[in-house]
């Protein structure tokens, strides 16, 4: 079938309906307008022929074609920002953008007092931060840089291993004053637990050690690590936390200290064509020398 050249602009809603769920959704992060999302969805369901979305009172749902074609408009919309990022660089080697990918809890809880220390010694880098527990693809440069809690192995990247954070189970002090120190993993079972939703990583990780929990043991369930946090500093529960995060809170104690505490590794990872870019190299060689002081904290 021949089709004239597609307008990206129809191709980069199309992604965020999928991902929002609705058009209002996709104009809110794209800065744009209900109206104008429902026209480019049209528009490219015509010069497709295909019909990408189903709509129901829930929002919009995509159908099987939209969803077999959505790696390869992602794929796009990462090239396209490599695109821009690329030739918006200035010939002074200090100027320019760098995409970081990040978790929630780095991005939200840990990185900003990291990126006030750069912005002031390096204030014409761009840093854009894609922040989500989901690993974005450096290989597919949808990120020049990346700090994951798990070794990559792709031959392609260049990784360099900061150390290991330790997380532990906390709770806010007047939630212990109310229900009590846990002494022993079965007073813990009875206690209010906060964790995750349908991610079984953690849950799976505890057992390791010894705590057999289930999704029902958990009084508050989200898979929004930030949420959990935000919960176990308003006194609704145990939960886990990194202890250098906890550290800078004096109304959370560690519960259990001696029976469970967890190395979460930290690495900073770069495509390796990207070695030779100065702005790429200043951030990666800055971000290992921050982790490590943050590692560092007693």
């Amino acid at each position: 079938m021949y089709m004239k050249n597609l307008d990206w602009n129809l191709l980069r809603s199309f992604i965020y309906v999928v991902q929002e769920g609705s058009l209002s959704g996709a104009a809110r992060a794209l800065n744009s307008t209900q109206p104008t999302i429902g026209r480019h969805i049209e528009t490219l369901e015509a010069e497709l022929n295909l019909a990408l979305f189903v709509r129901s009172r829930e929002g919009l749902i995509p159908t099987e074609e939209a969803l077999n074609l959505l790696p390869e408009a992602q794929s796009m919309a990462g090239a396209y920002r490599a695109f821009v990022r690329k030739a918006s660089v200035d010939k002074q080697e200090s100027i320019g953008t760098i995409r970081l990918a990040v978790s929630e809890i780095m991005g939200i809880e840990v990185l900003p007092d990291m990126l006030v220390k750069f912005h002031s010694l390096h204030p014409y880098i761009r840093i854009e931060l894609s922040i989500s527990n989901n690993v974005d693809n450096l290989l597919r440069r949808d990120a020049d840089l990346a700090i994951r809690m798990t070794q990559p192995h792709q031959d392609a990247l260049i990784a360099k291993k900061i150390g290991n954070s330790q997380v532990g189970l906390f709770g806010h002090k007047e939630y212990i004053e109310i229900h009590g120190m846990p002494t022993c993993f079965e007073e813990l079972k009875h206690h209010a637990l906060i964790g995750p939703d349908e991610d079984p990583l953690f849950l799976t990780t505890l057992k390791s050690y010894g705590l057999k929990l289930t999704r029902n043991d958990l009084t508050f369930r989200m898979d929004n690590q930030i949420a959990q946090l935000s919960l176990l500093r308003k006194g609704l529960g145990i939960g886990a936390m990194q202890l250098q995060l906890a550290k800078k809170d004096s109304n959370l104690q560690q519960v259990l200290a001696d029976e469970i505490t967890i190395p979460l590794p930290i690495w900073v990872v770069m495509h390796e064509d990207l070695r030779v870019d100065i702005k790429v190299r200043l951030v990666f060689d800055f971000l290992i020398a921050q982790l490590q002081s943050y590692l560092e904290q007693d």
